[in-house]
């Protein structure tokens, strides 16, 4: 097949998004298939160009036997409403402009959450006469408007019908959890064109590894038992709750939290950390992507962590994935949902309450006072990490294209699920 793949962020961003549509499409390139990316100058979270780079109109270039093709867009820093949306805007013209000179592929998928990417799929689509495939990445704009970025009102109601029609649009609905297709159907989406594909993990990068004393030391972390976060620091995360459980516990010395990554709260939370006098807190930068099992090896658990809004129910974190398969027990502070059900199903981690401090306390100090826990959970946790490969997703994933190029996508839900074994033939 010869798949057009429109997403805003890429590596050498790190991102979920970024991580999950490069690490799959590798597996694509290696089965014989012929990718094409359409993307931005790297630049997020931080709205400042990745060393290397130029905001371009237009540059290509070749990763991993992958084409891809950067366009010029507004950047702005992952913050701020107007700024955000007018990247957003930006990115869907380009994007879509630069997709109608591509050679004429087989399929056009394009990745959310922002879904003005998946406007512009839909428009490249439409133009050449190709099937769309929407891959839902977040319930947007529900979760923008669960953090208070967007009030409700006239501009909500408009985007959730554009959100809607790109549904109803879409040859397939390719989403992350079950509970983002309950969403749809509810909503009165077919559920036979939506397919969910489950977030995973490359197994070939991530798995348990010695502690890196290098990196520990760079950051000044004393040996401790080490509570690690690991991603964006955003609105949706919540993450002033673990700066208050870090008080709770600032009196227990050999205890660390250590949060890794950046996002539009991440300043906030370093001047609050030192206003507070937090000195169990380490919030180290973001770290390019190669470095991260490095960064997992510090840990002694992972901490997943969202804010308490039903809409975060329904997510999986992929941060989840990496962890597991570094070996870590999971430590869950988020709304009961498919991620809680996801860690318990496989034994691999404890849930808490989200946004309760006490409750996040007292769960860290029972992990640290428990190794016999901790091991068992972390022998589960690596063991789930195989059910849960990038690999099956991308091959699976290719089973809903291939079915969609085929005309075959009449009933995809029932469909794809028989394909076994997957072969991810050119």
């Amino acid at each position: 097949m010869d798949i057009l793949f429109l997403t805003e962020n890429f590596p050498p961003e790190t991102n979920a998004a970024a991580t999950r549509v490069f690490e799959r499409a590798c597996y694509w390139v290696e089965a014989g298939h012929d990718v094409t990316v359409v993307t931005c100058a790297p630049n997020f979270p931080e709205g400042r160009l990745f060393p290397g780079y130029r905001n371009r109109w237009r540059q290509v270039e070749s990763m991993e036997g992958m084409r891809v093709v950067r366009v010029k867009t507004f950047i702005a820093a992952n913050a701020g409403v107007v700024r955000r949306t007018l990247d957003f805007l930006s990115f869907m013209t380009t994007g879509f402009l630069a997709g109608l000179f591509e050679r004429r592929p087989d399929v056009v998928v394009a990745t959310s959450p922002q879904f003005f990417t998946a406007v512009a799929g839909w428009g490249v689509a439409a133009c050449r006469r190709r099937p769309f495939v929407f891959e839902l990445g977040d319930l947007w704009p529900a979760s923008i408007a669960a953090v208070g970025a967007l009030p409700d009102g006239a501009v909500l109601r408009a985007l959730e019908r554009l959100e809607l029609f790109l549904y109803r649009r879409a040859a397939a609905v390719v989403t992350l959890t079950e509970a983002f297709k309950a969403n749809l159907v509810a909503r009165g989406i077919p559920p036979g064109k939506i397919v969910p594909v489950r977030n995973g993990v490359d197994l070939r990068r991530y798995a348990p590894r010695p502690r890196d004393e290098a990196l520990a030391a760079s950051w000044r972390l004393a040996p401790a038992f080490t509570v690690g976060y690991v991603g964006t620091h955003g609105l949706a995360h919540g993450l002033r709750n673990v700066l208050d459980a870090a008080d709770v516990l600032r009196d227990e010395r050999a205890i660390r939290f250590l949060l890794v990554g950046a996002g539009a709260e991440r300043d906030a939370l370093v001047q609050e950390a030192r206003d507070r006098g937090l000195t169990n807190v380490i919030l180290a930068p973001p770290q390019p992507k190669e470095r991260m099992p490095s960064v997992w090896s510090l840990c002694d658990v992972a901490l997943i962590h969202l804010r308490d809004d039903p809409v975060f129910a329904d997510v999986i974190p992929s941060k989840m994935f990496e962890a597991m398969a570094m070996g870590l027990p999971l430590l869950l502070a988020l709304p009961a949902g498919e991620a809680t059900g996801l860690a318990e199903a496989e034994g691999a981690g404890c849930a808490v309450l989200p946004e309760d401090p006490g409750a996040l306390g007292d769960a860290v100090l029972r992990l640290r006072d428990d190794p016999q826990l901790r091991d068992r959970l972390a022998s589960a946790a690596r063991a789930a990490a195989s059910r849960h490969s990038r690999a099956s997703q991308a091959e699976r994933m290719l089973e809903v294209l291939q079915a969609v190029v085929d005309g075959d996508g009449v009933d995809l839900a029932s469909r794809v699920p028989s394909l076994s074994p997957p072969r991810m033939s050119a």
